[in-house]
């Protein structure tokens, strides 16, 4: 008896022959991409591109209560540098601003998309500020409590897209996050800070690494 009689009186066995058949194939196929994918991962062993923030440069930071508000103006310096000698990087979007206790003090400034090559530097200096920007009651009176203290601590943040570039082929977008804590000191206990007598600010050496995620 032929296979085709047989499948004809077999309609479901065959069936279920013909379907394994498929899953096994896509398993098979599922299990070469993951092994391609390690491989390709062992050879280019890629890393995150490290972010530093050596600088701050403060024209403003001044809290009004009430209403409860903050006007500031920065000039952060941000350094950058890809660690891959295979891989480069698109920077398609990257968004700079400040927080202080999670909350937004400023507004957005957006660096100029750019290209990273292998082992490639870049450093930006990016103006941040924001003009009475409503703060919550509570951390208005924490800022207060933290200038009159001598010191406040921020997190300069960057938020974007990117892509990876190895060879010709070009990823896909990925969201991007950087974060850079800065303790910026006022008062009798500002002693790390240069008077910039041109400009009227203080410019802060920070030299803090920051925490990278993709």
């Amino acid at each position: 008896m032929s296979a085709k009689k047989d499948c004809g009186h077999h309609g479901p066995k065959c069936r279920r022959i013909f379907f394994r058949k498929i899953f096994a194939g896509i398993l098979i196929f599922m299990f070469v991409v993951l092994v391609t994918v390690l491989i390709v991962w062992a050879i280019l062993q890629p890393r995150k591109p490290r972010f530093v923030l050596q600088d701050a440069t403060v024209y403003a930071f001044n809290v009004s209560s009430p209403p409860n508000s903050l006007t500031s103006t920065f000039q952060v310096t941000l350094y950058s540098r890809n660690p891959n000698d295979k891989i480069g990087v698109y920077y398609d979007k990257l968004d700079v601003y400040a927080t202080y206790r999670s909350q937004q003090i400023t507004l957005r400034s957006q660096i100029p998309s750019t290209y990273q090559g292998h082992k490639d530097v870049n450093v930006w200096s990016p103006f941040i500020y924001g003009n009475a920007v409503p703060v919550a009651p509570y951390n208005a009176l924490a800022l207060s409590q933290d200038k009159a203290n001598g010191a406040v601590i921020i997190m300069i943040k960057i938020d974007g897209r990117v892509r990876w570039k190895v060879g010709t082929f070009i990823s896909g977008r990925y969201h991007f996050y950087v974060r850079c804590p800065a303790s910026i000191n006022f008062g009798s206990a500002g002693t790390s800070g240069i008077a910039l007598e041109n400009s009227g600010g203080v410019k802060y050496q920070l030299v803090q690494s920051c925490s990278v995620s993709v």
